[in-house]
This record gives C-alpha cells, sequence and structure tokens, in this order.
C-alpha cells in the first residue's frame, strides 16, 4: 500500500494526513504518527511469518531492569556532548548539509591525557537508545585503567536523542529524512564524531579502537574496512555478517536454537517439538482460542493461534541467544517444562516455562516482543525492509519449530507495502563485501577481531576461522550473544575469562605495534628534516 495512493482512497477520518516540512526538505505527505505505527503493526505483528529474531547486544530483560526512566544522571565520569552531525555525507544538494544533534558519551577518568598518544577507545551505538549501552556495557571501563584510555561512546543516527527532525515519529514517517536512515551515513557519522575528539582533546597520535556488538560489531568490522585511517583496529562481537545474501544457511539460527535446547535436555526439546501441533489441535475446537487463552493466561483474548506461536518462539530464541551465566535462562526455562508436575499435559508443561523464564504474572502479553511504538523494533524494521535484509527461517527435519521458510517476494511485499520501497539483499555484500570472504579480505584487510560464542544463533553467521594473521575469529563452545562485551563479573566461568584475556591481549599488540611505528616514522621525519 502506497501511502499517496492509499490517502486518495480512504477517508481523512481513517487516516489522518499531514503536510510535513521538515528542516526545509519540502512538503511530504505522509500519514499520522497514529496510522503509520498502525501500519506498521498490521504489516508485522499480525503477519503470518515468525518475527524476526532481535540484534540487540543486551537481552531484552536486562534492558527493562536498568530503567533508564528511573535514572536522573549518569555517573559523574561520564559528560554528554552533541555534535552538529550532516544528515547526507555522499551528496552535495542543498538538503545533503542539514544538520542533526547527535549524542556522544565521553569518559576521561583514566585517559593518559592530551598529546600523550593514549588510546582511544570507541563503542558503537546500534539500534537502540544509547542508555543501555552506557550501563549494560561493561568492556571499556573495564579495561581502561590498564590503557589509560579515552573512552568514547556514540548513539546510532535515527535512535535516542540523535533523531533528525526530532522524534522517530516525524523522522519515519517522512520518506525523505528516512532515506538518510543507513548503515553507511551511520558509520560516516561515527568517523566524523571521531576525528571531532582526536581533534578537540588533542590527540592526533592516539590509537582509535572500535567496538561493536551484534548489529554494532557488523559496523566495527565494517568501519575498519571503510576507515583504516580512523580506526587502528576493531573488536566485532557476535557480528552476523555472513548472514546476509545467501552467505549463510537460512536455517542456521534456529537449527542453533534447536542445538541449544536438545544438548540442555532432550525431553524439553521433544515437549516443544509436539507443542506446534497441539496448540493447532486445540485451536481447531470450537472454542479453542478462548481454551488457548486461559490456559495461558493471555492478557487479550487470543484471535488466532499464530500469535501465540510467535510468542513462544521468541521466548525459545531470546534464551538461546542470551543463554548468559550464571542464571543461564535456557536451562530455567527447561527446568520449568521439565518440572510440571507428574501428568501435566503438553501445553501446560509449556504454560510452566512461560512462568519459570517470564515469572508468575497475571497475565501475558502477547505482544511483548513485538512493540510496534518501540523505537528499536520501528527503526529496525526499517533497517531490514531496505539494506539489512536478514533471510532467516526455520527448518524441518529434527528442528523442534515448525517449518516457516523465509520467502523474499512475500518480505518484499511486505515492506513495499509498508514503506513504499523495495528491499535490497544484495546490497550489504556489494557496499561492505562478504562472499569469498578469505580470498578478498586476507590481502588487505587488518586488525579485526570477531568474537563469538557457538550457542549464540547468531553465530551461524559470524566468521569462526582466522582470515590472516591480524584478522582473527576468537569463539568459545559455550559463550552466548556479545557475553564478551558484558561488565565482568566475580562468577564469569574459566573460558569467558581467558576468551576476554585473549581479545584485549590482541587490542594490546595492535597498539604496541602502532607505536613502534609512530616512533619509527617521528625518527624518519627527524632525519629527513
Amino acid at each position: 500500500m502506497d501511502f499517496k495512493t492509499s490517502s486518495r482512497k480512504n477517508p481523512p477520518s481513517l487516516q489522518l494526513l499531514l503536510i510535513n516540512k521538515v528542516h526545509g526538505l519540502g512538503e511530504t505527505l505522509i500519514p499520522s504518527s497514529t496510522a503509520f505505527f498502525s501500519l506498521i503493526s498490521l504489516s508485522y505483528v499480525s503477519g503470518t511469518q515468525f518475527s524476526l529474531p532481535r540484534l540487540e547486544a543486551l537481552r531484552r530483560t536486562i534492558r527493562n531492569e536498568l530503567d533508564i526512566e528511573s535514572i536522573s544522571s549518569l555517573p559523574k565520569d561520564f559528560k554528554t556532548f552533541f555534535y552538529s552531525q550532516t544528515l547526507d555525507h555522499f551528496n552535495y544538494k542543498p538538503e545533503s548539509f542539514t544538520c542533526f544533534q547527535q549524542r556522544y558519551v565521553i569518559n576521561s577518568k583514566y585517559w593518559g591525557g592530551a598529546n600523550t598518544s593514549s588510546p582511544i577507545l570507541v563503542y558503537f551505538g546500534a539500534e537502540e537508545s544509547l542508555d543501555y549501552d552506557l550501563f549494560g556495557i561493561g568492556i571499556l571501563t573495564d579495561n581502561a585503567p590498564r590503557f589509560k584510555a579515552l573512552l568514547v561512546y556514540i548513539e546510532h543516527r535515527f535512535y535516542g536523542k540523535s533523531i533528525p527532525c526530532g522524534s522517530s515519529e516525524a523522522a519515519l514517517r517522512n520518506a525523505s529524512i528516512r532515506g538518510y536512515f543507513t548503515s553507511a551515513q551511520a558509520i560516516a557519522d561515527y568517523a566524523a564524531i571521531i576525528l571531532h575528539i582526536k581533534k578537540t582533546f588533542f590527540a592526533k597520535n592516539s590509537p582509535v579502537i572500535v567496538i561493536g556488538g551484534s548489529y554494532g560489531g557488523m559496523l566495527a568490522a565494517w568501519f575498519r574496512l571503510k576507515y583504516p585511517h580512523v580506526a587502528l583496529g576493531a573488536l566485532a562481537s557476535s557480528a552476523p555478517i555472513l548472514y546476509f545474501d545467501e552467505l549463510a544457511p537460512h536455517v542456521g539460527y534456529y537449527a542453533i536454537v534447536t542445538k541449544d535446547f536438545k544438548e540442555t535436555s532432550e525431553s524439553c526439546y521433544e515437549t516443544i517439538r509436539k507443542s506446534w501441533d497441539e496448540i493447532d489441535k486445540v485451536a481447531s475446537k470450537s472454542n479453542g482460542l478462548s481454551i488457548l487463552s486461559m490456559k495461558f493466561k493471555t492478557c487479550e483474548k487470543l484471535k488466532r493461534s499464530f500469535d501465540l506461536k510467535d510468542f513462544l518462539d521468541s521466548i525459545y530464541s531470546e534464551v538461546a541467544q542470551y543463554d548468559h551465566p550464571p542464571s543461564y535462562p535456557l536451562n530455567i526455562i527447561c527446568r520449568g517444562i521439565d518440572g510440571a508436575p507428574k501428568g501435566t499435559d503438553i501445553l501446560g508443561r509449556i504454560f510452566a516455562g512461560v512462568v519459570a523464564y517470564m515469572g508468575n504474572n497475571s497475565c501475558y502479553d502477547m505482544n511483548e516482543f513485538n512493540r510496534p511504538n518501540d523505537e528499536t523494533y520501528i527503526g529496525w524494521r526499517w533497517q531490514t525492509c531496505s539494506e539489512m535484509v536478514m533471510p532467516i527461517g526455520h527448518e524441518n527435519n529434527d528442528s523442534m519449530f515448525p517449518p516457516s521458510p523465509f520467502n523474499l517476494n512475500k518480505f518484499i511485499r511486505k515492506c513495499k507495502s509498508l514503506f513504499g520501497v523495495r528491499p535490497r539483499p544484495h546490497w550489504v555484500t556489494t557496499y561492505y563485501g562478504g562472499h569469498d570472504l578469505k580470498l578478498v579480505l586476507h590481502r588487505f584487510a587488518s586488525n579485526i577481531i570477531f568474537s563469538n560464542g557457538l550457542r549464540d544463533p547468531y553465530s551461524s553467521g559470524g566468521v569462526l576461522e582466522n582470515i590472516s594473521d591480524s584478522v582473527v575469529a576468537v569463539y568459545t563452545v559455550n559463550g552466548s550473544h556479545c557475553l564478551y562485551i558484558l561488565p565482568e563479573k566475580k562468577s564469569d566461568p574459566v573460558w569467558l575469562i581467558k576468551q576476554r584475556k585473549t581479545e584485549v591481549g590482541i587490542i594490546e599488540s595492535w597498539i604496541s605495534k602502532y607505536y613502534t611505528d609512530l616512533i619509527m616514522f617521528r625518527d624518519r621525519t627527524r632525519v629527513s628534516s
């Protein structure tokens, strides 16, 4: 459904039209925010394809626990700045020079100081507000004293407080504005801010290490390839850069989810595998949806069984993806399923697993994982509908999930109906590379760590073998999504401590070699002068 076309067919009372004139970009006919987010909801939440697994570095429940709204201010060592960022880095049309305020945060507590060549560790914010990263990411503060580093956190454009037009609703409703919502524009933002900081802090010779997790990890790796003159190296944590353009199997993600559950508990796996048919069986009864609604204590009566299935699918994906120690949520949900009282039927055991993981709530919201008014949900929907096309689907065979293969044509139709654009499934590999990765990158790429854990479903699209001496893969069998960049804990298992030590040691070697090169080139300059 094209917005302009549909606005002529539908009465204004159903879809209010506004004339939007933002930053001098001209008049654009658009739906009101209510209508726009209703379209998002109708197109995705009520679709028949299972929700795409989220890519955030931090688990949803951790983000909820942080309760950003209740935090009055940042710790005293963190200082917030805003940079007047260029809207479009790649054109010279008048509107390209429009600026918006992009947030970044600096912690200089441990920094060696100006003109000391002390390193700068830069964290790339991804598809969420930077607030969560400041409190949930630990690798920078944990290692700042060791490196005497200046710490920088940069928020991704169109998220948090770094949104053109002032609000995500206005930005995403405006077809002209959201066209600048791309990964290439985002990493160009990062380059501009890093160079600005180096100049402002008199840190011309300070080596820069960029760090990111999940989508942010992809950005970190791509940044090193595109801007090697700005960043000395990159740590890409749980970055599925191969989950594009048929490089990784469509079923790779859910194959690992299945494997994780099967390894944790064969009986838990079998119960889940059998439950989908049982849901359909109950739903087919005349009052089936009412029975399912009562059995799973849904906050609103189910209108169809798919919504329950999608809710359960999202839970199983989340616990596998973020199966972090010491709690290991996958164990929690399987203990709930396996520990249900003797004689409990299949769906009763499934519900016991939900309660074990989600808590004993008065009701359960089937849209818990698909909130159409959530900034991250909406922003990432645009990104996946434009360039970040990750073909994730369910397999058949021994999968514990019902068959639901990724259908590119259906995906394209949905995106076109929502945003009026066709996704570009080949653009990521065209712009950043990916095909024949070892053959292509081992000659010119350097100083990238691809960090993964094999229990993370997204590791199916990660780089798991060394490409060269300095483009390396570091992984653990037991690791999960972005675990290695979270704050260090006394309860951390030995394998996790070793992986972090290995990665920090590699970064240390990059910086040490840089200092050697810096001295050598300084000496050459003196001799030549």
